[in-house]
This record gives structure tokens, C-alpha cells and sequence, in this order.
């Protein structure tokens, strides 16, 4: 028994912000912002906008893709680093969105692998027999845990939500092959100071802007390449797959010169990577399944195509998921 993908839908606010609107707030530039990150948009929730939504609205597109009706979803899984609430999270809220009547659901927090995180779970758990059809949802609304005052992260983030319908199948087909990893000794390149027990929210973390995300750019992007590279070959032998038989590469959507030096040290096709950052920038969770979603309904992927997924992000996680659509 295999996996199959059956509904793919995504979803992003309508408030669209340039590079041209963001040197208006703080000291940079389009020509700068382009040059280091290849983003030139994204998109933010408006500060009167639930978040909740853009899971509900991604979730719902991917269930009338799917031909799949909430009530025969068997469980709900929401990957997001940053949940609407501490507790209870988000996947209550977009359950209830979905008009889900007791079907299980949890957050999922593995950095931004965690799409692909929640693939490799949510195919198991079918696999294994316990569910027929699972959603799974990557959502963030980074807007809300950016500083606005740091030029070196308030550049990279947008929000966003993907969405993927799982359901049981036949072997060979759907997910061939998946390959997780962690690195706890990369905890700290990416990380929100206070809020959570270890540093809880007091005057003092407010006003060290420990509430916002910090980032260390130079440790990211060094460990990056090798992680998604080793995840990747990873993956396609688990799958029992080599790099040709891929057709497609969606990798994380964190910034171009990482996804440039991937396909390098891969020595994979260009012309075959998708990518979208330039318009939706770095969607955390959300970034993968957007890709995927814009790429398979303009054309580009097609019923048949092997597509690599590969993601890195905070913890540090890493991993990839090989599949046919």
C-alpha cells in the first residue's frame, strides 16, 4: 500500500509588500534585498486578520481538489512554527474552520521542514492502516514574529498555507521515499528568544525584542546546502531512485543563492527547480506546498512526474520526501 497526494491548494493575503515599500521602514534597498535573497514581494496578513484563515481557505481548496468531503477526513495534522495561540495552537481553529466535527488534529512544529516533516508522519500513519485520509496543512503568519527594526530578517518572510489531501493507494505511487533528519547543535541559528518556559513573557523581553525572530544568517546559509544535498540523496535511495529519474526539485523557499548552490553541488537541471520566492518570499512551513500547488496547476508538473521535495530549517531539521504525482 503507498500514498497518494490527491488534492494540492494554497492560499496567500492580499496585502502585497515591494522591496520598494519595505525602504520606507528601514535602511535597505531593492537592489540589495534582490542581490542577497532574490525576493522582490510577499505577503502579509493585514493586523485585523485571523490567521487561522489561510490554513481554512488552503485546506478547503485541497479537499474540493481532492473530491473529499470534511467529514471523511480522518485526521488533521498543522505544520507551523508559530501557532495562534501557545495553547491550544492552530489546528483547533482551522479544524473548526473546515467544519471537521471530531476528527483529531495536532500541530506539527519542525522548523520549516515541517511540511515535509508532516508528509513523511501523515504517510505512515496511512500506510500503517490507522487513517485512510489525512490533511495536512503548512501555515505561518511570520509577519506577526518579525521585527520591523532588523534589516537582516524583516526582508525574507511572507505568510502563507499549503495544503495536501493523503489518502491510501497503491505501492509505487504517491510517496516513494522519505529521509528526516535533525542537527540540535544548530538549535540557536534560528529561534524566538521568550515566550515559551524556558524565558517567559515579562516587561524586560518586550523590551529586548525577545518576542521576534532572530536569525544568524552566516550559520543558515553554510548548513543549508549540505543538509538539503544530504536529505535529497537521502531520500531518492529510500525511494530507490537516482537524481535522473527526478523531474522536478521544489526545495525550500528560504533564499535563491541556497537554492542556486544546491542545484550546483547536486548537478541538477535548473530549468527543472521550481521556484517562487521572488513573488511570495520565505513562507516557513507554507513555502513547499505553495510551490507545489502554483507548479501543478500551471502546467509545469504533471500526473506521472517524480518530484524531490527537500526543506531545512530551525531546530535544525532537515529532510526530503520523493513522490509521483
Amino acid at each position: 500500500m503507498g500514498t497518494r497526494i490527491t488534492g494540492v491548494g494554497s492560499y496567500v493575503p492580499r496585502h502585497r509588500m515591494s522591496n520598494a515599500d519595505l525602504e520606507k521602514i528601514v535602511e535597505t534597498s531593492d537592489e540589495w534585498i534582490v542581490r542577497r535573497t532574490g525576493i522582490r514581494t510577499r505577503y502579509h496578513l493585514e493586523n485585523d486578520e485571523d490567521p487561522a484563515i489561510m490554513g481554512i481557505e488552503a485546506g478547503k481548496v485541497a479537499l474540493e481538489r481532492a473530491g473529499v468531503l470534511p467529514e471523511a477526513v480522518d485526521l488533521l495534522m498543522v505544520a507551523t512554527n508559530f501557532s495562534d495561540m501557545i495553547c491550544p495552537g492552530s489546528a483547533p481553529f482551522i479544524a473548526e474552520g473546515l467544519g471537521f466535527d471530531q476528527t483529531p488534529f495536532f500541530d506539527l512544529k519542525a522548523g520549516c521542514s515541517g511540511f515535509v516533516y508532516g508528509l513523511a508522519v501523515g504517510d505512515g500513519l496511512v500506510r500503517s492502516g490507522l487513517y485512510q485520509r489525512v490533511l495536512l496543512v503548512g501555515t505561518e503568519a511570520l509577519s506577526r514574529v518579525t521585527d520591523w527594526s532588523d534589516r537582516k530578517t524583516c526582508v525574507l518572510f511572507g505568510d502563507g498555507a499549503g495544503a495536501a489531501v493523503l489518502e491510501s493507494g497503491d505501492d509505487g505511487e504517491g510517496i516513494l521515499g522519505s529521509a528526516l533528519f535533525g542537527d540540535n547543535s544548530k538549535a540557536m541559528l534560528l529561534h524566538l528568544p521568550a515566550g515559551g518556559t524556558r524565558t517567559p513573557a515579562s516587561h524586560e523581553t518586550i523590551d529586548a525584542h525577545g518576542h521576534y525572530l532572530k536569525m544568524e544568517g552566516g550559520g543558515v546559509y553554510r548548513s543549508a546546502v549540505a543538509m538539503m544535498r544530504r536529505a535529497t540523496r537521502a531520500a531518492l535511495k529510500a525511494a530507490r531512485l537516482r537524481l535522473e529519474d527526478v523531474d522536478w526539485l521544489i526545495p525550500h523557499q528560504a533564499n535563491i543563492r541556497i537554492i542556486d548552490s544546491l542545484v550546483k553541488h547536486l548537478k541538477f537541471d535548473r530549468e527543472r527547480v521550481i521556484v517562487n520566492l521572488d513573488r511570495v518570499a520565505n513562507t516557513s512551513t507554507a513555502s513547499i506546498p505553495i510551490a507545489l500547488d502554483e507548479a501543478l496547476h500551471d502546467g509545469r508538473i504533471n500526473r506521472g512526474d517524480v518530484v524531490a521535495l527537500t526543506a531545512f530549517g530551525a531546530g535544525a531539521t532537515y529532510g526530503a520526501v520523493v513522490l509521483r504525482i
